[in-house]
């Protein structure tokens, strides 16, 4: 738990730190603010203050959020739609985000992330193998019909 703060200087300091190392919702932020001991009125006025300095950009957030988890932690579009929705960000920059992703980047690292996890599951069982699979890239977020197409193709290219 963070001690309070003892002015809205200090507050102002350390929360424009805290949005600027990296990108924040306004949900991160509000959260932070409440402990650091803020009261409603100073929690509104920072909000205010940090989005008129451009310290806190949902729309950049959001963006730079699904760019991230698609690249570097091969997310798919459901699993990033979800995340963002648990962040309190809006449908509209939701999709938005999502056009920052290429469809051909996003089949390119949904077909590596399919191959690379195939190859890996040690199952001789083949349901059981595809089960796994499919429940791995599910889970991974990506669309049924791109895993239940991919396995299909996988477990005929294994025979």
């Amino acid at each position: 738990m963070m001690k309070p703060v003892s002015s809205l200087k200090e507050a102002t300091q350390k929360i424009e730190y805290f949005c600027s190392y990296q990108e924040r919702c306004h949900e991160e932020v509000a959260v932070k603010l409440r402990t650091m001991k803020m009261d409603p009125e100073e929690i509104d006025s920072l909000m205010v203050h940090l989005i008129s300095s451009n310290f806190l950009n949902e729309e950049r957030f959001a963006c730079s959020f699904a760019r991230g988890k698609h690249r570097i932690k091969h997310w798919g579009k459901i699993r990033i739609t979800n995340e963002l929705k648990f962040k309190k960000i809006t449908q509209s920059l939701i999709n938005k985000a999502l056009q920052e992703i290429t469809p051909e980047e996003y089949l390119d690292t949904f077909h590596a992330l399919a191959e690379r996890h195939w190859a890996s599951i040690g199952e001789t069982n083949a349901l059981k193998k595809q089960k796994k699979f499919c429940d791995y890239m599910l889970r991974r977020g990506f669309e049924s019909n791109l895993v239940y197409d991919k396995v299909k193709a996988l477990a005929i290219s294994d025979q």
